[in-house]
This record gives structure tokens, C-alpha cells and sequence, in this order.
């Protein structure tokens, strides 16, 4: 079974103070659902190491925005910190996006993409998907559905094609003036 990631984040017990906004958009650059989490107070920061770098991810703060485009097989996260610089972009690839209770979702599909601010770009939990396989938790066409998706973002990022990426600041602005 797939775990299923709303985007309101509701079970995260880190955050104890929050503010939280979504909204469906539709242009020519995107159509879905985004949603923005502000972490107020936490009950301790969260950091991540990617070889040499630690990177702090939620703190006091914060803010994560979510983008869960319709009809495709990815969902990204933007994490800004406190003074809202993008601190990273979690490309999340997915079997689907869609709403459950007015509340978007997406269904996780293991393999993961991190994006620094420097350009960097780090593929995550290979061996999850693989796991995933072994155990029968997803069958062959999942399998080659994740990698194909992950193959596309790579080469829409190489290329600075893959316009979520270009849209965090100005979604974020949308949702800031409705935080909750």
C-alpha cells in the first residue's frame, strides 16, 4: 500500500503552532491545488545532511508550500526559512495527486528528488522504490512509472524547464495573504 502525504500536514507533532492555506489554481503555467504550511512554533528544528551540508528544513517559521499539479506523477515541496529563502525543493514522485475531504494529497511512490539553491540536485530512496518491488508493495509498471518520471524531471531540470521550481515564490505570495 502506498502511503498517502496530505498537504496539510495535520499529523505532523513537531509543529505545534501553525497557519495553513490552500487554494486551486488553473493557468497556463499550472493547474491543481497548492497549499502552504506556516510553522509558527516547533518543538525542535529539523535538519538534514546531504554529504558535507546541513540544511534546517523546518524551525519557528518556516514555511513549506506544496504544489500538487493535476494528472501528473509529482508533487513538490518548497521549504522556505523564516526570513522566506527556499531552503531546498522536495520533488516527490507520485502515483497521483487528489483531494480527499477538501484536502489535496498525493500517493507516494518511494523515489525522491532534493533541489538546492546552489543547483545541486541529489536523488533520494532508490532503495525504497526497490524495496517497495521485492516486497510486492507496487508491481513492475509502478516501478517503471517512478523511474521514468524521476528521468523526466532530471532532464526538464537540466534543461531549467521545470517551472514549479519557478513558481514556489509567486504561489507562496498567492497563499501568504490567506495564511489561517
Amino acid at each position: 500500500m502506498l502511503k498517502r502525504k496530505f498537504g496539510d500536514r495535520s499529523e505532523w507533532k513537531r509543529v505545534v503552532k501553525r497557519k495553513y492555506s490552500q487554494s486551486f489554481i488553473e493557468t497556463n503555467e499550472f493547474k491543481g491545488y497548492i497549499t502552504l504550511l506556516n510553522t509558527i512554533k516547533v518543538t525542535e528544528p529539523l535538519s538534514v545532511s546531504y554529504g558535507e551540508e546541513n540544511v534546517c528544513i523546518v524551525d519557528d517559521g518556516y514555511m513549506w508550500l506544496q504544489q500538487f499539479p493535476l494528472e501528473k506523477n509529482h508533487s513538490v515541496t518548497t521549504m522556505f526559512n523564516a526570513n522566506g529563502e527556499i531552503v531546498q525543493w522536495y520533488i516527490d514522485i507520485c502515483l497521483r495527486n487528489g483531494v480527499e475531504n477538501d484536502i489535496p494529497w498525493m500517493d507516494d511512490l518511494f523515489l525522491d528528488l532534493v533541489v538546492l539553491p546552489t543547483g545541486e540536485v541529489i536523488e533520494k530512496d532508490a532503495d525504497e522504490l526497490e524495496d517497495a518491488l521485492t516486497k510486492g508493495i507496487i508491481d513492475h509498471s509502478l516501478y517503471d512509472l517512478a523511474w521514468n518520471e524521476l528521468k523526466n524531471i532530471l532532464s526538464l531540470i537540466s534543461t531549467d524547464r521545470f517551472n514549479l521550481l519557478k513558481l514556489s515564490n509567486y504561489h507562496k505570495e498567492i497563499l501568504s495573504k490567506t495564511l489561517q
